[in-house]
């Protein structure tokens, strides 16, 4: 059973190349080559397994020109975790980086804010530019989990197990919500896109795709408030993150990385 004490891994399954003059509002002065990874991130205590974020596939990422590399089945497999029995997914936000994979896991709950489904099912929606980070299946999917009774929803923060809390914050996307996990070297703060890049948040320039720059710069202050230091705060997409935290064993290096 979980005992309030989590391992954290972050499980990269693709890529994307751009420019850091596309990730920062405002441009970027240097515009040297800044690229994505893209991560689902597993936790596990015990006997319990939870998922953060469930990814795209190759066609939904082929569709935007990002690099698919593996399957998110496949890599938490790598560590032990069969998807099919995993009974809780979070899902930090609805943009289709972190919400697709739809029969991935079979059995499990969905746990999404109130404000973020109002959101990709609402009004805002039919401006192109709000619907442009989803896509349509992923959000017909999440309604269809809902009527199989498969969601579950949460207005704030709550604590979904021992140690484990999510904690919402806006500002890239409405209902966006982060994810502080108690591990043996501390609170972690899965800020998922909260912060992009460890620069985001560090130089306080947000990433241009946002629904409130006041929430994002906010949601900085709050991750760091979270968490045991600055240094427990892991931002969405940054590579840095396979390069600071150390892979489970050498074969995993450059894809894996855990993070407690």
């Amino acid at each position: 059973m979980a005992n309030g004490v989590w391992q954290v891994y972050a499980v990269k399954y693709a890529h994307h190349h751009r420019m850091s003059s596309e990730n920062f509002i405002g441009g970027d002065s240097h515009d040297v080559p800044m690229p994505l990874d893209y991560f689902v991130w597993a936790l596990v205590s015990g006997d319990r397994a939870i998922v953060v974020d469930t990814g795209f596939d190759e066609f939904s990422g082929g569709r935007r020109g990002r690099n698919f590399l593996r399957s998110p089945g496949e890599g938490l497999k790598s560590i032990g975790i069969d998807p099919a029995g995993v009974a809780d997914v979070l899902i930090t936000h609805m943009h289709f980086d972190h919400s697709g994979n739809h029969g991935l896991f079979p059995a499990a709950r969905y746990h999404v804010q109130d404000r973020e489904m109002g959101y990709c099912t609402g009004r805002l929606m039919c401006h192109s530019v709000m619907r442009h980070p989803f896509d349509e299946e992923d959000v017909v999917a999440m309604v269809q989990k809902l009527f199989r009774g498969r969601v579950v929803f949460h207005d704030g923060d709550e604590e979904i197990a021992p140690g484990l809390s999510l904690h919402h914050v806006g500002g890239h996307s409405m209902g966006l919500q982060m994810v502080r996990v108690h591990t043996r070297r501390g609170d972690v703060v899965l800020a998922s896109d909260a912060s992009h890049f460890y620069a985001n948040m560090e130089q306080g320039r947000p990433f241009p795709v946002v629904y409130s720059v006041a929430e994002t710069l906010e949601g900085y202050r709050r991750a760091y408030a979270l968490a045991s230091s600055r240094d427990h705060v892991i931002p969405g997409h940054d590579p840095l993150v396979l390069e600071r935290y150390p892979a489970p064993c050498p074969e995993m290096k450059g894809w894996v990385a855990r993070l407690d």
